[in-house]
């Protein structure tokens, strides 16, 4: 083989990007820098993502806690509102709760338990069992709830979210009861106006809740779908994907950034003369095996990418071709045999070939969103935009 690299994933340094910025030109210019500085030349089906964050701060895309109250207010009534189902987050939830408050009288919080939607733990399960605890079924008050856990705080941020988000919803002016459980239809006796906060579920527990009897039901991507007052908004996500901003203000996921990711592959085509990939991302589509947290709290890992970036992998599984098909061969005859194996794929799908078990059927956006994510990581990298190279590549590529 005369080329030792496979895929090659690298973050980029870019400028800090503010409201109004001319991002598809800034992400332009940062790979020809990479390419006059740093040595790096471009492929066909080579790939350019960006964050969603330096998105939708490019497109100024912010709502106020007044913007979400008065959202809030108008769809819900106003008056005693069911919340439930949020993510035990600060970054995430805390700013978006305080316009919810904001807009009702009182709320009923309703957490799911032991752990919320993207595995941030509320209660140990070992000792929700040895407490006889059935998360099925058990509907608990907060009484109950520090009855049989006492004061829990949560592992990496040290904060006790029962009274966290309490007192966060108390100083804004509403009433606040907390209860725990895993059946959107437990919120119900409470009150039949709920806003339903969870991601990847959402569609279900609002089909639970409208036939169990609830009079009005939204879910947070209906929070913030269109302006209130001259504010940013998400036609398609509302609030779902966003993040704190300020301690007023919250970020939200971009929208109609298709032609975003058009333009720079086009821009690219013209400089390069390669046909590069682009797409937009978010959160990775991960699990912690430690931590237990998944880390995909955005509605999407990626809401835009360019065409060239749809479907699934279609790939043969090398080991399983050396320990069976080509069993008897070693060295360059088993070499040999795998590329040529790997040739004779016509483009069909492998679904269902034994040579293809093991490999992972998941949508090349999440997969590669998820590398982009670890690469550019959440901190001071200052790195949010990643090329990757050979993502497409396979054995035989030389």
């Amino acid at each position: 083989m005369s080329r030792t690299f496979g895929t090659v994933s690298i973050g980029l340094r870019a400028p800090i990007i503010r409201e109004g910025d001319d991002l598809s030109q800034i992400v332009t210019n940062t790979v020809c820098s990479a390419m006059e500085n740093d040595g790096l030349v471009p492929r066909d089906r080579d790939i350019v993502a960006m964050t969603e964050a330096i998105v939708a701060r490019a497109q100024g895309n912010y709502v106020t806690i007044d913007h979400i109250a008065k959202d809030v207010r108008t769809k819900l009534g106003g008056e005693t509102v069911g919340v439930i189902f949020p993510i035990l987050s600060r970054n995430r939830f805390s700013i978006c709760l305080r316009g919810i408050a904001k807009g009702c009288k009182k709320v009923v919080l309703m957490l799911s338990y032991p752990s919320d939607e993207v595995g941030n733990h509320l209660i140990d399960p070992d000792v929700m069992d040895e407490k006889g605890v059935d998360p099925y079924r058990d509907v608990l008050t907060e009484e109950k709830y520090r009855e049989l856990f006492g004061i829990v705080k949560h592992p990496f941020t040290g904060v006790d979210y029962v009274e966290y988000y309490s007192q966060l919803i108390r100083d804004c002016g509403a009433e606040v009861e907390v209860i725990l459980a895993n059946d959107p239809r437990a919120v119900l006796p409470y009150t039949k106006n709920i806003l339903t906060c969870d991601i990847h579920t959402r569609a279900r527990t609002k089909r639970l809740l409208r036939a169990a009897g609830a009079e009005r039901v939204f879910g947070l991507d209906e929070i913030m779908t269109a302006p209130v007052d001259g504010s940013g908004f998400n036609a398609k996500y509302g609030l779902l994907g966003s993040n704190k901003a300020t301690d007023e203000t919250v970020k939200l996921f971009p929208q109609d950034c298709q032609a975003l990711v058009e333009d720079i592959q086009a821009k690219l085509l013209e400089i390069t003369g390669k046909h590069i990939e682009v797409m937009v991302y978010g959160d990775g589509a991960f699990k912690d095996p430690v931590g237990k947290i998944w880390e995909l709290a955005d509605p999407v890992v990626s809401p835009a990418y360019t065409p060239g970036l749809e479907g699934t992998p279609n790939e043969l599984k090398l080991k399983y071709l050396a320990d069976n098909d080509f069993a008897g061969l070693t060295g360059k005859a088993l070499q040999d045999a795998i590329k040529a194996k790997i040739r004779q794929k016509d483009g069909s799908s492998l679904v269902g070939n034994m040579a293809a078990q093991g490999t992972t059927p998941r949508r090349l956006t999440d997969l590669i969103g998820s590398l982009c994510d670890l690469t550019s990581g959440s901190g001071d990298k200052g790195t949010p935009i990643v090329y990757i190279q050979g993502y497409f590549d396979n054995y035989t590529t030389e």
